[in-house]
């Protein structure tokens, strides 16, 4: 728990330096800290469903495959 934690507080850190040294605005810079890391974990969600199904179609492409194979011989 304490490396998730303390990614999350480097992931904050980025976020807002980065915004800020663009910006110059540290209200931007806040917000862009809040914000992206909030969009970046619901972009994971989503990106993990999708591996997860793919992985889940090659599971099932092998099964069949199996399948035939075993009935060819």
């Amino acid at each position: 728990m304490k490396k998730t934690i303390t990614f999350a507080m480097l992931h904050f850190t980025v976020a807002f330096t980065v915004a800020y040294l663009f910006t110059g605005s540290l209200l931007i810079g806040g917000a862009m800290a809040l914000v992206e890391p909030l969009i970046n974990t619901v972009a994971f969600y989503f990106h993990e469903k999708w591996w997860t199904w793919k992985a889940s179609k090659q599971t099932t492409s092998s099964f069949t495959g199996a399948a035939i194979n075993s009935a060819v011989i």
